[in-house]
């Protein structure tokens, strides 16, 4: 397995729903606790957990080709399509 940056580049969801949840919370977790414990190392990673976990996409699963989405770019526009035709 290798890292290729012409991946990282491009933004796409690779980050699956329930794995945002975990993200959220971890990063949430560690923020709460560097607070108490001043630490910045653990501040700066919950803070990137937190945005990965909100945006839905991590440079190093689109460096390593990885995705944990279910839903593919297909499938959200047949669903977009069928909201509009509702």
């Amino acid at each position: 397995m290798s890292f290729d940056y012409k991946r990282l580049i491009k933004f796409e969801h690779n980050v699956g729903v329930k794995e945002k949840q975990y993200r959220m919370y971890a990063g949430a977790a560690l923020i709460v606790v560097s607070i108490f414990t001043s630490y910045i190392l653990l501040l700066l990673v919950g803070l990137i957990l937190v945005a990965t976990g909100f945006s839905g996409w991590c440079p190093v699963y689109s460096g390593l080709d990885k995705n944990t989405n279910t839903i593919t770019a297909t499938e959200e526009t047949q669903s977009d399509d069928n909201a509009t035709n509702d």
